[in-house]
């Protein structure tokens, strides 16, 4: 299986999006092959291999034991349905480092949808980038009312958890949520900022939480990597 000598992009990217491709479709879940396997493999240099390898090393895909050889060093994000908790408590749950970028927050007019499911006018909207050991798995996009909205983007969103927020420092409890999961297609600005190829599977998730009164408190719409989440659901069967 070679790589494409006539595209632009170098040999050691080319390789190194392979490897990753590989490690989150599930190909690779344990030791990956050897330097002699891959470039066997890719027709590729001993030092391109080298390049690709370390590359992945530095973002936490992979980790080196010396002696023993080169691993796989994440796995899927879980999630148990039926459970409200966080992408961060998520992330920890699988051992691994969560992290944030806010990119957005501002103040929005709502139309369409939004306006209906949330019975906003206005909102205040934060858009955020979620990471997991460094590696950017998911986009969330939150709409809050404007009061409560203003309250949040006065903390480090980067570092912050919204949930643990309300409930520490807002005094917002007792959560119900409506959540809908369904596949999608990455655009081309999420693609951008997922490291992934425009046009591959995603997970949206749509969730809307209130309070113990009915009243409105959170709609989230989020995007995730598909090759970085999963879901388990637990199942029973009523005996007759």
């Amino acid at each position: 299986m070679s790589l494409d000598y006539t595209n632009s992009i170098p040999l050691h990217v080319q390789l190194k999006q392979k490897i990753e491709q590989n490690v989150y479709n599930g190909r690779y879940t344990d030791k990956i092959p050897s330097e002699r396997e891959l470039i066997d493999e890719y027709y590729v240099s001993r030092s391109t291999v080298r390049q690709s390898i370390q590359q992945l090393v530095l973002e936490g895909i992979l980790v080196k034991k010396p002696g023993k050889g080169t691993f796989v060093a994440v796995s899927p994000i879980n999630d148990w349905l039926g459970s409200l908790s966080s992408t961060s408590e998520n992330i920890e749950k699988m051992g691994m480092t969560p992290g944030a970028k806010l990119i957005a927050s501002q103040e929005i007019e709502l139309f369409g949808r939004l306006k209906e499911v949330t019975g906003l006018e206005k909102a205040h909207h934060f858009k955020r980038i979620r990471f997991a050991n460094a590696i950017p798995m998911g986009i969330e996009r939150h709409y809050y009312p404007v009061a409560l909205g203003k309250k949040l983007a006065q903390f480090n969103l980067d570092q912050e958890a919204f949930y643990e927020l309300l409930e520490r420092e807002l005094k917002v409890k007792t959560f119900q949520a409506e959540q809908e999961i369904r596949a999608g297609i990455s655009m081309v600005s999420d693609s951008e900022l997922l490291h992934i190829p425009e046009g591959s599977s995603i997970m949206i998730a749509e969730r809307k939480i209130t309070d113990k009164n009915g009243g409105f408190v959170e709609f989230e719409r989020a995007f995730y990597r598909a090759d970085m989440c999963s879901f388990k659901i637990k199942l029973s069967r009523n005996s007759k």
